[in-house]
């Protein structure tokens, strides 16, 4: 065995303790999903773990009320405007950041950035008001706003990093010969970076979907959204069908997950 090999096996055994933290983290992360989808097969009246017997009970439930069904249908809507909004704004203002020499322009990412530094409580707050202000409390279009506010710096982060992995040389040639900045963007630009912006709107989707703290404060009537519904269930009783609920909603997350990854991994090859 040659040395290389010897100081690798030497370097990886040292490392063991490294492996084994790494392992313990991704349980406790895991260990929640591992403990709610059983939990959603239950039969019993409350939340079991393990489940004594195992039924669908709870699925039926929520697909057979019309609460959790209207509540999801708003959610869906809401989601799905959110995307559309912030896809293609959080697209052009990655774009004009990376293409800008103009030094406000990286004050401006860090504006664009503040909804993921900030506390949602404070962003949910303000929300309030500014919405209250122009009577969008309770209403679609406000939290498609909001989730559009929410969203647009994951679309503007994956967008960025697609931008920064392509060379601009291209652009500048279709530009040369004839083609005005939009269509140079458009026909030779976005096609390659799609993985990135498909990624973003993916995110994007996903978040809106789960998004529970600003619902909280601008969602209530007719358009409360399916997470604002889950937090109250939860406050006032313990209902089983929120176990349901939250395993679709993580098969969801995953699979969305899957999917900017494979999108990613296209794109690279």
């Amino acid at each position: 065995m040659d040395n290389d090999t010897t100081s690798g096996l030497v370097s990886h055994y040292r490392r063991i303790w490294l492996y084994l933290f790494v392992v313990a983290a991704l349980f406790f992360l895991i260990l929640p999903i591992l403990i709610v989808i059983p939990m959603s097969f239950s039969d019993s009246r409350f939340l079991d773990f393990p489940p004594d017997s195992w039924s669908l009970r709870w699925y039926r439930q929520y697909l057979t009320t019309p609460e959790w069904i209207d509540a999801t249908f708003v959610t869906l809507q809401v989601s799905f405007f959110a995307c559309l909004l912030s896809t293609p704004l959080g697209v052009a203002a990655a774009y004009g950041i990376h293409v800008s020499g103009w030094p406000l322009m990286k004050r401006i990412q860090v504006l664009l950035l503040l909804p993921l530094m900030v506390p949602h409580i404070i962003i949910a707050i303000g929300l309030f008001f500014v919405l209250a202000n122009l009577h969008l409390i309770n209403t679609l279009t406000g939290l498609i706003v909001a989730n559009t506010m929410l969203t647009l710096p994951f679309v503007l982060v994956t967008t960025l990093a697609g931008l920064r992995n392509f060379d601009m040389n291209q652009e500048k040639v279709a530009r040369s010969l004839g083609y005005n900045r939009f269509w140079a963007f458009i026909l030779v630009t976005l096609p390659q970076i799609k993985g990135s912006v498909v990624s973003g709107m993916l995110f994007a989707f996903i978040i809106a979907v789960d998004e529970v703290i600003v619902a909280l404060f601008i969602s209530g009537g007719l358009n409360t959204t399916l997470t604002k519904i889950m937090f109250t269930a939860l406050r006032d009783e313990i209902d089983p069908t929120i176990a349901a609920i939250s395993s679709i909603l993580i098969v969801t997350s995953l699979v969305v997950g899957f999917a900017a990854s494979f999108v990613n991994r296209d794109r690279r090859q």
